[in-house]
């Protein structure tokens, strides 16, 4: 219901859209915050909670494609009798996400990405012993990897861009998960003309 409702107001917004500026030029740069349910599950529901939160810079290229730069943190609890047990990713990413479509007046791009990842995995902060006794065999661990990512953008307003993304990613090194699918949105700042 939620995906549904935010494509309906995607398109309502790229196409009622008044704003006229130039958009995805070369050499435009923009900085971007993005919040993802991760694996299906959300911050809400109490037993499964997981989410994940990103800051990134972006260089637009010919023709809207573009690279991007940022850092992830992704969080993704675990049911243990009547605890959650935390995993926690602290990653950073190089990518490069190819102009598929864009709309007529440059209101909407729809682009594929593919990133480089690599990080840091922590389960439970680092504490092994768990309030009945019990030891986490898991261990810490560096990760390395990709995403592939597919992202709509819509203009909001001239330097405001609207971001709806879904990402798969694959890291090795991982105990708990190699794959996690995320999907959320984020708002993106053109701090360039």
């Amino acid at each position: 219901k939620m995906t549904r409702l935010v494509l309906i107001v995607l398109l309502a917004l790229s196409i009622i859209s008044p704003t006229q500026a130039q958009r995805f030029l070369p050499g435009q740069k923009g900085f971007q915050f993005t919040a993802s349910a991760v694996d299906g599950f959300n911050l809400m529901n109490g037993d499964k909670q997981a989410f994940a939160v990103g800051l990134a810079f972006s260089n637009y290229r010919h023709f809207g494609d573009h690279w991007v730069f940022g850092a992830e943190y992704l969080q993704k609890k675990h049911q243990y009798k009547e605890e959650l047990i935390p995993t926690s990713q602290f990653t950073a990413e190089g990518g490069y996400y190819l102009n598929y479509y864009a709309s007529p007046r440059k209101t909407f791009l729809f682009s594929i990405g593919l990133s480089a990842m690599a990080g840091y995995e922590t389960i439970n902060w680092g504490e092994k012993l768990l309030f009945d006794g019990s030891t986490i065999t898991s261990k810490d661990a560096f990760l390395y990897g990709g995403a592939l990512s597919l992202e709509v953008e819509t203009f909001l307003a001239d330097r405001a861009i609207l971001l709806v993304h879904a990402r798969e990613r694959l890291l090795f090194g991982s105990s708990i998960n190699k794959i996690h699918l995320q999907v959320g949105v984020g708002i993106k700042l053109i701090i360039n003309d």
